[in-house]
């Protein structure tokens, strides 16, 4: 047996003392301080007795530099963020899981700011006294709206809790059949509705409400008619909704506010940038609606809130709900949103300032000649065990917003060269283990890398760290 391979006793460990002492871990007590290092090296110096004992201690396994490698190794996988940048290349721009819309470079500056220096997040500049926070952003998103007033809570199902709980606790709130949606994680409106301590009365059918469905349902217990724009799934075939301008003639005639969740709504006509149009807040605000909710970080493009809007004296009695302060943000989320907001007022900008429109609306022709330019460097990565061709996809927007539209997009398919499932299982693996992990799509036995995520600006970062893929762990 060689000297390296020669088994050692517990009594040729080096001592915790002399491991402090060692230039080798000299680095590592520089960077995270002797505690630390002191508790890692004793439940190594443990481990290596454990196996000396057993008689399984390599004597190499002893060296100083050995050691310090180990101890160095872990310590960097202690220091890795849990919460880290992706590669999003899995063909939904507005991806849940992966924290909706990207927020734009004006929006992280702003956050930026309110996080190194005290802000006036509750005082007035021009009084000197107290203020409201919602002050920060309120007689922007009035302005964008057309709405009386507003206010902010830290996202869409919470705003509609708020408003049900201030305006139908104990009492009636009479939403469509057809419009009872389920979002995210399973959370239902009928959930939010209960919840919030109001009842709920459903009209008309799964497929078709009428005006007299609602009006029909009007008792005395009735508080507030709610319409919820389908914004994660369509209903087609023989069906008919009633129109939000005809709600509100039922609500002004049986003296009921009118209540409207759009959820990922937008505060611009998407259609002049090439999408299909979606409700916009200020469209349900013209037509009538008392108070509209929306969701910050889907369409509008911004940080993730709950925002209301609409009519004054209401906004009030929403502020004045205790519930308000727990849903509350913080300073970094509006300092965020006005940041956002403030794009909205140069609309023929927004494609190239605002992060998530600016994806959705990137060129077909451009993501296609990126899948040609980065195929040949990701087939060199992962070498003769798969091929890599580029293709034509179609993206989605995501997060429940346009649910049936897609968009023209390219990336690249990865296949096994042997087709064997658990290669393919690898490499996503692995892609999941680089430094800024690469998350596709796997369906049919292959890899789909969606590229309408990777801006030309990050290219030279995701083809710099493919190099790792070369040497795989496994």
């Amino acid at each position: 047996m060689s000297a390296s391979g020669t088994r050692a006793a517990a009594a040729d460990i080096p001592s915790l003392d002399a491991l402090l002492r060692a230039p080798a871990l000299a680095a590592a007590l520089a960077t995270h301080g002797r505690g630390e290092v002191t508790s890692l090296l004793r439940a190594r110096l443990a481990a290596l007795r454990e196996q000396a004992l057993a008689g399984a201690l390599a004597r190499d396994a002893l060296d100083k530099e050995v050691i310090a490698r180990e101890l160095s190794n872990v310590l960097a996988q202690r220091d890795t963020p849990r919460l880290r940048a992706v590669f999003n290349l899995t063909g939904t721009v507005l991806h849940t899981n992966l924290g909706r819309s990207p927020l734009p470079e004006v929006a992280v500056e702003a956050v930026l700011q309110a996080m190194r220096a005290p802000v006036n997040l509750e005082f007035d500049l021009a009084t000197g006294k107290r203020g409201d926070r919602d002050d920060v952003v309120a007689a922007l998103l009035c302005e964008l709206t057309g709405a009386e007033a507003a206010t902010i809570v830290n996202n869409n199902a919470a705003a509609v809790l708020l408003l049900l709980n201030t305006l139908a606790q104990k009492r009636d709130c009479l939403v469509s059949r057809g419009e009872l949606v389920e979002i995210g994680g399973s959370f239902r409106i009928p959930d939010v509705m209960r919840s919030a301590g109001a009842r709920l009365v459903e009209v008309g059918t799964t497929n078709r409400t009428h005006a007299n469905d609602y009006a029909d349902a009007i008792g005395q217990r009735s508080a507030l008619l709610m319409k919820v724009h389908t914004s994660n799934y369509a209903i087609s075939g023989f069906t008919h909704a009633v129109a939000l301008d005809e709600l509100v003639a039922i609500g002004r005639e049986r003296e009921l506010p009118v209540a409207v969740d759009l959820g990922s709504g937008s505060l611009a006509d998407l259609a002049r940038f090439g999408l299909r149009g979606e409700p916009t807040v200020s469209d349900a605000i013209a037509a009538g609606a008392d108070l509209v909710t929306f969701s910050g970080d889907k369409l509008l493009g911004g940080p993730q809130a709950g925002i209301v809007v609409g009519r004054a004296d209401l906004i009030a009695k929403l502020k004045k709900n205790p519930l308000r302060r727990a849903l509350r943000v913080d300073k970094l989320t509006l300092a965020a949103l006005e940041a956002v907001l403030r794009l909205y007022r140069t609309p023929e900008f927004l494609a190239d300032r605002l992060a998530s429109l600016r994806l959705l609306t990137r060129p077909a022709a451009a993501i296609a000649a990126q899948a040609a330019r980065l195929s040949p460097a990701v087939q060199a990565a992962v070498g003769a065990r798969f091929t890599v061709s580029a293709v034509t996809l179609a993206s989605q927007v995501g997060s429940g917003a346009l649910p049936v539209d897609t968009l023209p997009s390219h990336g690249l398919a990865l296949r096994a060269a042997m087709q064997r499932g658990a290669g393919l299982a690898r490499l996503e693996a692995d892609l999941r283990g680089l430094p800024r992990p690469v998350l596709g799509r796997s369906a049919d036995k292959t890899l789909w890398l969606d590229l309408r995520c990777l801006e030309e600006a990050d290219e030279a970062a995701f083809v710099a760290q493919l190099d790792a893929l070369r040497t795989p762990v496994r």
